[in-house]
């Protein structure tokens, strides 16, 4: 299906920016990826980029943990790739599904130390605790739409989250993928993952508020013009610092593309700004244009 291409590809790009980062934090450092019924060929993917930094585990320990079931072929496959891994990269392949995921996470000591799980299943509070454990944690979560994602992960102790539904333009089944986090860098990379996927790959991207959005690295800024225009209607004015979080972790879209659309609104008037000149910097004040019609 479209969407696993799609979500294998997430996790790779995701996982390329947060594994450096965790090896230089911390000696041990985990990584998590359990399935249901997805696509657990991303486990193969993800053991490659394991691989790809291989140089870089030098002095640390890096366990793999794979939870899949119904996969008779995985081992091999698995195996194949982890022959090639050095001694400090281990991998733990474990019968069954998310459901074990808290006590296979236990079992490998992840918490406390850098831990990011790939979760391919329901948004199940016990899992996504769990999840929560390390020191830091990161979350993608793969499920059905429709799933309270960003509810559960707020629930289980993540204090950033942000969704959007991979929609086929075959029909097929849409996915929901949720990405959960304490870093406002680890959600901005994420977000650049997010545009930058195959723009061919068959699959659109659906926002919280139901909206079909084409992938682009230049995404339509139509929607998040609208998007703040209604955050401004709700809150009066904001800075484009607060406008340019809000758009990172409210929204799909990034930080800077905030400033796209806010220089679409105020061109077609649908803002002002004060000072009314000069660079759209951070301290930019901004004003709707109910707000400036109110006594």
């Amino acid at each position: 299906m479209p969407t696993d291409a799609v979500l294998r590809e997430l996790l790779v790009r995701h996982l390329e920016t947060w594994l450096p980062g965790a090896l230089h934090r911390a000696r041990r450092v985990t990584v998590a990826l359990a399935y249901d019924d997805g696509d657990a060929d991303s486990a193969e993917a993800a053991l490659r980029v394991v691989a790809e930094y291989a140089d870089r585990l030098r002095g640390r320990q890096l366990t793999v943990l794979v939870l899949a079931a119904g996969t008779e072929e995985l081992p091999a496959r698995l195996g194949a790739v982890e022959a090639a891994l050095p001694a400090e990269a281990t991998v733990h392949l474990v019968p069954g599904g998310t459901a074990r995921l808290p006590v296979a996470l236990k079992a490998a000591g992840a918490t406390g130390g850098p831990l990011l799980s790939y979760v391919d299943g329901p948004a199940d509070p016990a899992v996504l605790t769990a999840a929560a454990g390390g020191r830091p944690a990161e979350v993608l979560l793969a499920t059905a739409p429709g799933a309270p994602a960003r509810g559960a992960l707020a629930d289980a102790g993540f204090p950033l989250a942000t969704e959007v539904e991979l929609v086929p333009a075959d029909g097929g089944p849409a996915r929901l993928l949720a990405l959960a986090t304490g870093s406002d860098k680890s959600l901005e990379a994420f977000k650049e993952a997010l545009w930058a996927v195959d723009e061919f790959a068959g699959v659109r991207y659906r926002d919280p508020a139901g909206r079909l959005l084409d992938i682009a690295l230049v995404p339509e800024p139509g929607p998040l013009r609208r998007e703040l225009l209604a955050e401004l209607a709700r809150s009066g004015p904001r800075t484009v610092t607060e406008l340019r979080r809000y758009a990172l972790t409210a929204t799909v879209y990034r930080s800077a593309d905030a400033v796209r659309a806010l220089t679409g609104l105020l061109g077609a008037g649908e803002v002002t700004r004060d000072p009314e000149h000069g660079r759209l910097g951070g301290d930019v004040v901004v004003t709707g244009r109910d707000a400036r019609s109110t006594p």
